[in-house]
């Protein structure tokens, strides 16, 4: 059984948030400029994705045909948006969660939209409120996922809880990503500092690494090469039945497997999760900031809201948008998800990762 890369990159939400160094460049559409009355230019991570008619639609309605720049995994898209900010790629950028939100709006990464329809999206997604330089989008949740048949197959209840992954029971089980380097891995961090505190998080790690946990670079290894209940850990022989992943990754295995599955042949630990919210926002000095506006208004859509599930594995923000049943059946929402103030996280977040990197891998 295999995943397509559709799927894969769907599941990987958020993607990771490596730092490199990049340089500034202008915004390019194939000899027309997204300046122009006809393009507007998305940059965003490589989870983007919609269905063509839904895309179609907004194009013939708005009159603009939309471009498409994906780079990159999450935080280094933000990283180079933040680079070449005042001869920015396009005009909107998707792809900012909570964990990086401090970061881009620090550095002025976006101007001030309020979009229209705003008032469907729950305040308690609009971390922004007063300025509205970014718009909420989807929301997911990054939580610790387990290979049903390995603890079948051996007579093991599957950990619930932060607390059960330091248990002897499950010593060398866990694989995670790494928090300076993934996004999924800094909120895996996050959620532990939310539920131990700022002084009890390190002690937790420390027993989370004498218990044997994995840590590898980003989530296509963790998810793909070493969880054993994933399609690509199937083939890989992979020997870790525990990963970090998102509550959403069991009902990709099951619509995208190929041959599909009845039933998901992954579960989640509901107690270790970490709630993530996307935002999309109109680039500061962007060329075509009225193609930006209706391409936002797009984003917090119905019809978009609704096409989301399905194609970024994420879950709508806006009240009245529906979520396809096959998609909450296999991976609900987490029901009390780990949360944490923007404001903290930009705080220590720095402070945090360079501990943990001291601490874990060391």
């Amino acid at each position: 059984m295999s995943i397509t890369k559709k799927a894969t990159v769907m599941v990987v939400g958020f993607g990771l948030v490596t730092l490199p160094v990049l340089s500034a460049c202008g915004s390019s559409d194939d000899g027309e400029s997204s300046g122009g009355s006809k393009t507007v230019t998305l940059v965003s991570h490589n989870s983007w994705a919609v269905s063509k008619d839904v895309l179609a639609d907004f194009e013939k309605s708005s009159g603009y045909k939309v471009k498409v720049l994906e780079d990159g995994d999450a935080g280094q898209a933000v990283n180079k948006a933040i680079l070449t900010k005042d001869n920015p790629q396009g005009d909107v950028f998707f792809g900012v969660d909570n964990t990086l939100l401090s970061r881009a709006l620090d550095n002025g990464l976006f101007q001030s939209y309020e979009a229209k329809g705003l008032d469907q999206i729950d305040a308690t997604f609009q971390l922004d409120r007063d300025e509205h330089r970014v718009t909420p989008v989807d929301y997911g949740d990054i939580c610790v996922n387990y290979d049903k048949k390995y603890f079948e197959d051996h007579k093991l209840t599957p950990p619930s809880s932060l607390d059960d992954l330091i248990k002897p029971e499950y010593k060398n089980l866990l694989v995670t990503e790494n928090a300076s380097t993934s996004s999924p891995g800094l909120g895996f961090l996050l959620g532990t500092a939310a539920q131990y505190g700022d002084d009890g998080w390190q002690d937790y790690w420390k027993k989370l690494k004498a218990n044997g946990v994995k840590v590898v670079d980003g989530w296509e290894q963790a998810y793909n090469e070493e969880f054993s209940g994933s399609a690509g850990g199937k083939a890989a022989k992979a020997d870790r039945p525990l990963v970090v992943s998102y509550a959403s990754s069991p009902p990709a295995e099951v619509i995208y497997g190929d041959p599909k599955p009845t039933t998901a042949p992954t579960g989640v630990a509901e107690g270790t999760c970490f709630r993530q919210i996307e935002f999309a926002g109109l680039l500061s000095n962007a060329e075509n900031s009225e193609g930006g506006k209706a391409l936002i208004d797009f984003l917090v859509s119905k019809k978009f809201q609704e096409d989301m599930p399905l194609n970024m594995f994420v879950y709508p923000v806006v009240e009245e948008a529906s979520v396809p049943a096959e998609f909450t059946k296999y991976g609900p929402a987490a029901k009390d998800p780990e949360t944490m103030d923007p404001a903290k996280i930009a705080d220590h977040r720095d402070e945090w990762v360079k501990s943990w990197t001291s601490l874990v891998l060391k």
